[in-house]
C-alpha cells in the first residue's frame, strides 16, 4: 500500500488505478495534496488560495463514488489546481489586480472548469498569475512573487507560474493554465514539468481573454499521458465560446495509446536550435536541447536541421499584445487606474497609440506566418526548439538582468510566435544546468497536432527515463 507521504507524488492516472485497486482513497489523496498546497502556498507563493473545506467535501463525495465502483467521470477523485484567471464558482477570481472587487455571487465557472466538475476532479485551489496574465513571469500587486520549486530565489516563469509550482512541488499531478505567448510553456520550462498550448479552440474559453485569440487555456502536468487525459476532459463545445472547435474524431489519449509501439519512428522532424541564428541561447540549454533531439533520432525519427521561414515577429505580437492591454486599461474605471501594475500601464499607454489600419497590417502579418508555417508542416511533422534561450532567473523581475529592453518578450523569442499561429506547442523537460535549474524542450505541429505533440512528448520523457 502506498504510504501516505507518497500519494501527492502519484500521477493522475496511478491515482486512478489506485482509486480502482481500492489501494488507497481520494480522501487520503487530497489530504497529502492539500498539504503540499499549503507549503506551496507559503514557501513559493504558488497560491492564491487552498480550498481545504471545499475539496475534502468533493474528496469524500468522490471516496463514496469509488467505494460503489461508480466513478463520476475520467477525473474522479483527482486533485487538480486552476489558474486564477478562469472563472470557479464559489470564490473570486481575482486575476493578479487590485481592481478586482472580491464580494460578489461568483457563481458560474469557466468552460474548462465546468468540465473538471463534470468528470468529478478535486478542485484545490486557485493559482498564482501576474496581473491579467500580462507577463512571462508570475509577480503581481495583489499576490506577489511567485518562486521556483527547484530554487526559491528564481522566478516560476509566467504567465502561469503558480500552476507551474504547484504541479512541480507535489501540489496535485495536474493544473489549468492559459498561455498568450507562452505563458503555460514558460512556468513548466523553468519548473521542469509538461505544458501543453493546444491548437487554438480545442478548449473553450470565457470570458474571452483581454488579448482575443493568441490566449489558449491547456493543461500542465508531470507526463503526457495525464496531459492527454486532461486535455480530453476539458475539449470540446460550448457556446459561450463560438470559436471553440468539436472534439476530434480520436482521443488524444486513444491516439496516444493506439501510437505508442510506434512512438517517433517514421516522424520527419526539423531541429532549429536558434532560428537560424537570430537567438543566442545559453550553452548548457543547447546542449540538453541537441541531446534530447539526438534521441529521438536514435528513436527512429528523420531529424534534420531546419529553421523555419520567418523573422522575428515581435513587433505584430506586440501590436496585438498592446492592444489588448489598452482595451484592458480602458476597462477599468479612472480612480483605479493606479492600482494597475505600472508595467502593464506602460504598454496599455502604447497600445493606445496604435491605429486601427496597425491593428489591420499586424493581422495580415499574423496570417502570411500561419501560412509560412503550414508550408513548413507540409514537409515536416514537428518543429523542435528550445522551449527558451535560459533557465530561470531571480524571481521579481520581468526580464534577467542585462537583457534587452523589449521586457519578457525579449526572453522568450521561442514561444510567442506560435500564438500568432494557434498551432499546439509544448514543453518537456530534457534536463537542468549546473545550478540544477530545468531546461525544456519545446515541440510543434501543424493545427489540430495536438496528440502528435504529445506523442513526441511521450518518446522523450520515456528516452529520459530509460
Amino acid at each position: 500500500m502506498t504510504e501516505p507521504s507518497e500519494l501527492s507524488d502519484l500521477t493522475a492516472r496511478q491515482l486512478l488505478a489506485g482509486y480502482r485497486a481500492k489501494a488507497f482513497s481520494p480522501t487520503e489523496v487530497t489530504r497529502a495534496v492539500l498539504a503540499r498546497a499549503e507549503e506551496a502556498r507559503t514557501r513559493l507563493n504558488a497560491f492564491v488560495r487552498v480550498d481545504h473545506e471545499s475539496a475534502l467535501a468533493q474528496a469524500r463525495a468522490a471516496t463514496e463514488r469509488w467505494g460503489a465502483s461508480e466513478p463520476k467521470g475520467l477525473l474522479d477523485g483527482v486533485p487538480v489546481s486552476v489558474k486564477d484567471l478562469l472563472l470557479q464558482a464559489g470564490g473570486p477570481t481575482l486575476r493578479g489586480s487590485n481592481t478586482t472587487f472580491e464580494k460578489g455571487s461568483w457563481d458560474e465557472d469557466a468552460p474548462a472548469v465546468a468540465r473538471l466538475r463534470e468528470h468529478g476532479a478535486v478542485l484545490i485551489g486557485k493559482t498564482t498569475t501576474p496581473e491579467f496574465g500580462w507577463k512571462g513571469v508570475t509577480d503581481s500587486p495583489r499576490t506577489g512573487v511567485t518562486r521556483n520549486p527547484h530554487d526559491p530565489a528564481r522566478t516560476a516563469g509566467g504567465s502561469s507560474g503558480g500552476s507551474a509550482a504547484a504541479v512541480a512541488a507535489g501540489a496535485g499531478p495536474l493544473s489549468l493554465g492559459t498561455d498568450g505567448g507562452g505563458s503555460i510553456r514558460i512556468p513548466a520550462s523553468f519548473c521542469g514539468v509538461l505544458g501543453l498550448k493546444p491548437t487554438y479552440g480545442r478548449v473553450p474559453l470565457y470570458p474571452a481573454s483581454p488579448f482575443g485569440t493568441l490566449s489558449h487555456v491547456g493543461p500542465i502536468a508531470r507526463d503526457a499521458a495525464d496531459a492527454a487525459l486532461l486535455l480530453d476532459v476539458i475539449s470540446g463545445a460550448d457556446d459561450r465560446d463560438p470559436t471553440a472547435l468539436e472534439p476530434p474524431a480520436r482521443s488524444c489519449v486513444t491516439a496516444l495509446t493506439e501510437d505508442a509501439a510506434s512512438g517517433v519512428k517514421g516522424l520527419r522532424i526539423a531541429y532549429s536550435a536558434s532560428f537560424g541564428g537570430q537567438v543566442a541561447v545559453r550553452p548548457q540549454v543547447a546542449a540538453a536541447v541537441r541531446a534530447a533531439v539526438t534521441r529521438l533520432a536514435g528513436l527512429g525519427a528523420y531529424v534534420e536541421e531546419a529553421d523555419p521561414d520567418f523573422a522575428d515577429p515581435v513587433e505584430v505580437f506586440q501590436t496585438l499584445w498592446n492592444a489588448g492591454a489598452a482595451r484592458l486599461v480602458d476597462q477599468v474605471a479612472l480612480d483605479k487606474r493606479q492600482l494597475i501594475d505600472p508595467g502593464l500601464r506602460a504598454i496599455a499607454a502604447r497600445g493606445a497609440r496604435l491605429s486601427a489600419l496597425d491593428l489591420l497590417a499586424a493581422q495580415d502579418a499574423r496570417l502570411e506566418l500561419a501560412r509560412r508555417m503550414a508550408r513548413f508542416h507540409r514537409r515536416y511533422d514537428l518543429l523542435v526548439t528550445p522551449t527558451l534561450p535560459l533557465t530561470a532567473f531571480a524571481a521579481g523581475r520581468e526580464a534577467p538582468a542585462g537583457a534587452s529592453p523589449r521586457g519578457w518578450t525579449g526572453w522568450t523569442p521561442f514561444t510567442y510566435p506560435f500564438n500568432l499561429t494557434q498551432q499546439p506547442a509544448a514543453t518537456v523537460p530534457v534536463g537542468a544546468d549546473t545550478d540544477g535549474l530545468a531546461i525544456g524542450l519545446q515541440l510543434i505541429a501543424a493545427r489540430h497536432g495536438d496528440a502528435l505533440v504529445l506523442r513526441a512528448a511521450a518518446a522523450i520523457l520515456g528516452a529520459s527515463m530509460g
